[in-house]
């Protein structure tokens, strides 16, 4: 189990990337845009910078939404390998069985 203020930490960001993604986007958009005046495009890349840390997207790491376990994430499933190993063990997951020879 992942100490829990890193997974309350990890949804903190979680909301802020999501409260700041259309502002971001739209001063990227600008920044980038090269038929724009050099000062413009400058001052949305100040603005861009001024936003929080957190509110980037580069900053989510996947977590396994049972235990909070960072590393050995299975993207579709959403989980840890430990995780969905005990999980298939116990007959919870649909049409995953142990496998013995």
């Amino acid at each position: 189990m992942a100490k829990i203020s890193m997974v309350e930490r990890q949804k903190k960001r979680v909301a802020m990337v999501d409260k700041f993604a259309a502002k971001r986007a739209e001063l990227k958009a600008i920044a980038r845009d090269e038929s724009r005046p050099m000062e413009e495009r400058f001052k949305a890349q100040l603005k861009l910078a001024k936003l929080p840390r957190n509110s980037s997207a580069t900053r989510l790491h996947n977590r396994c939404e049972v235990t909070g376990r960072p590393r050995a994430y299975y993207r579709k499933l959403k989980m840890s390998r430990i995780a969905l190993r005990d999980l298939a063990s116990k007959g919870q997951i649909p049409g995953m069985v142990k496998s013995s020879w």
